[in-house]
């Protein structure tokens, strides 16, 4: 446990962010941006909002995770993961709450440009969203305590966050985003896949019936080996099917760092899992970066 004194109220807010998480909101809106922009109807303004939209969801969804985690008792002494604030009393669930609205009501607000832009559809995508976003550890049937984490952030990192930002911009819908989706939530979802697999023992004590709990670590190893291989199959579907450039095959550069983390999930336990964890997080950081330049080119 961190003494409170150590630690001052906006490091503490900073902490709760998980800013090594944040990559996962941005990759959505550069891969639906640069496809956006291959269909030459990309909007720098709406691109913008998007991010910012999509950053605070994240914290809003990060700091919802901290709060009920730690109500449900997911989070405590034990844990192998780095440091929450909740369990530590860094911030307090009063504090956390009025955190959560503010921030969800500033991703609200700062959307609706994006809804006198882009009319009623973007409004059904924000507040579903948001409300994912809190559904995730809170209300009645809290999604990453019932197997259904990994479908989440594949729908909502993936899909809606991709074909989301994509419609912003173009106000209309397109194979090419859907597509484009897959590897960002196939690589997005891996991250929640090695945290679930490092907290399986704790999640299990703690009735988190994450899918790492109900099917075991075979299972997630294999799973994790599957979103990978669908995210480098991508790339071949769009340059065979549907006429790009050999530069969409430049997410390859990243095979190295997706054979260093399979060996890892295969050798680490424990703590150790958190360097496959930041690892895996960088990994879709840096495909979607690339798989972004490889759109445009």
């Amino acid at each position: 446990m961190h003494n409170r004194t150590e630690i001052s109220k906006i490091i503490s807010w900073v902490i709760a962010s998980r800013p090594k998480t944040l990559p996962a909101a941005v990759v959505p809106v550069l891969v639906g941006s640069a496809a956006a922009a291959s269909d030459n109807k990309f909007i720098l303004l709406y691109a913008l909002i998007a991010l910012a939209c999509s950053l605070l969801i994240q914290i809003g969804t990060n700091f919802t995770n901290d709060l009920y985690d730690y109500l449900k008792g997911a989070d405590n002494g034990k844990r192998k993961g780095p440091l929450r604030v909740m369990v530590n009393g860094l911030i307090t669930v009063a504090e956390m709450k009025a955190g959560i609205a503010i921030v969800f009501l500033t991703a609200f607000i700062l959307g609706l440009y994006l809804v006198y832009t882009g009319g009623f559809f973007v409004l059904v995508i924000g507040i579903a969203s948001i409300l994912a976003g809190i559904a995730y550890t809170a209300g009645p049937y809290p999604l990453a305590y019932n197997g259904l984490g990994d479908l989440f952030v594949f729908m909502f990192f993936g899909v809606v966050g991709t074909v989301g930002t994509y419609f912003v911009q173009a106000h209309t819908f397109s194979y090419l985003p859907f597509l484009c989706s897959v590897p960002v939530g196939a690589l997005i979802t891996n991250i929640l896949v090695v945290n679930n697999y490092r907290d399986i023992e704790e999640d299990r004590s703690a009735n988190k019936f994450t899918l790492a709990v109900k099917l075991g670590r075979g299972f997630t190893r294999y799973q994790f080996i599957f979103l990978l291989f669908i995210s480098f199959v991508m790339p071949l579907i769009l340059f065979f099917g549907f006429n790009f450039k050999v530069w969409v095959f430049l997410p390859y550069l990243t095979f190295p760092i997706a054979f260093k983390l399979i060996k890892m999930l295969y050798s680490y336990t424990g703590k150790e899992l958190n360097k496959t964890l930041e690892l895996t997080a960088r990994l879709s950081a840096i495909f979607g970066l690339l798989f972004s330049v490889g759109i445009l080119l």
